[in-house]
């Protein structure tokens, strides 16, 4: 269904996340095989359905170095590996998770610029959930991160 969707296939790859002990919101180092890794600090609410994400996006270049750092002042709160498909749909990027422990997971996540309303996102991810007949009983509350610690 997704290919069949999609308007672009961006690719297949791993990618570990070790996420950090923090005070507010949630910090990670994404790590992922051949594509190089980012610092990610998000805050979303945990609640079923489409939701907004405020998050800070920040390419590492010395992602080992940066996990010891982190590590020692902050402490880890978990690490989630994870294979990763990802499909495009216009700016929602469609992604079909195979999660160690957990299993496999699809996620939706519109992209919006300053342009787009968190309306039109809302919009768009409720059209997919259509497409893919995901009822709200499907929806998941937690990250995976949460999942794991569960």
């Amino acid at each position: 269904m997704a290919e069949r969707l999609a308007t672009e296939r961006i690719g297949s790859f791993s990618q570990t996340d070790t996420y950090f002990l923090c005070a507010t919101g949630r910090l990670k180092l994404r790590e992922m095989d051949g594509r190089g890794a980012e610092l990610i600090a998000y805050s979303r609410p945990d609640q079923p359905g489409p939701k907004a994400s405020d998050y800070h996006l920040v390419q590492i270049a010395q992602p080992q170095a940066l996990k010891r750092a982190l590590s020692a002042a902050l402490g880890v709160r978990a690490v989630v590996r994870k294979r990763r498909e990802v499909f495009l749909h216009h700016n929602v990027r469609i992604h079909l998770d195979q999660v160690e422990r957990l299993g496999s997971f699809l996620e939706f996540e519109a992209v919006l610029d300053v342009a787009d309303s968190d309306a039109s996102g809302q919009h768009q991810v409720e059209k997919l959930l259509q497409a893919f007949s995901i009822v709200a009983s499907d929806l998941i509350d937690k990250s995976y991160v949460d999942l794991i610690e569960a």
